[in-house]
């Protein structure tokens, strides 16, 4: 799954246009390299998200096929930091 969905359906961006500027503004990382949003991630990945005001680093846990609900959201990934 390409990076800017993933973050747009685990919820951790609101909009897949927002995931699309923050990596394309060189604020996301995977695996400690800066990462297009057309990136394919895999399990085990570690996605680093530096927001405004805070960092987040996440690592994936499973890759969903589609969408997910809001409750399934978390199950995504794992906080590292």
């Amino acid at each position: 799954m390409r990076l800017d969905k993933f973050l747009k359906v685990s919820r951790l961006i609101k909009r897949r246009t927002v995931a699309n500027e923050v990596s394309d503004m060189g604020r996301v990382y995977v695996n400690g390299n800066s990462a297009k949003p057309s990136k394919q991630l895999k399990v085990g990945d570690e996605i680093k998200i530096e927001y405004a005001n805070r960092n987040i680093c996440v690592k994936v846990l499973k890759i969903p096929t589609n969408n997910v609900s809001i409750q399934e959201a978390p199950t995504l990934y794992e906080v590292v930091k």
